[in-house]
């Protein structure tokens, strides 16, 4: 089971000073929009998302359908496959998508601890 493309999506308090933290651990801008408190980070092949009062905990993110560079797979595992073998498994589903659609969707669980995490397909 691929889950696609990792990253971190942190809850930051302050986006500047937190860009300013990271640019200096080596990331570099790759996306998002300051101006709509949101910014991905990319050092080699770690991805980062500095989210300013988005949500509450940090998530870990996989995106099915990425590679690390936000660029399109040839082939992966749809979101509503991912979620229909985390079901089959004993695994509670936060927010389901819709299992009769296609493209972008996205479902959320969370691990033993209450770590959230977001599988979030945008093709």
């Amino acid at each position: 089971m691929n889950l696609g493309a990792f990253s971190i999506s942190l809850n930051v308090k302050d986006l500047e000073k937190s860009k300013a933290f990271y640019e200096k651990l080596g990331f570099n801008d790759f996306g998002g929009d300051m101006s709509h408190n949101y910014l991905i980070m990319k050092n080699g092949n770690c991805v980062i998302g500095l989210f300013q009062g988005m949500f509450e905990k940090n998530i870990l993110t996989f995106n099915p359908g990425w590679n690390e560079n936000a660029e399109n797979l040839d082939s992966f595992t749809d979101v509503r496959d991912l979620q229909k073998h985390l079901k089959e498994n004993g695994i509670e589903l936060t927010s389901e998508a819709d299992e009769s659609g296609e493209g972008p969707a996205s479902i959320t669980l969370e691990d033993p601890d209450g770590n959230p995490i977001l599988l979030d397909q945008h093709r």
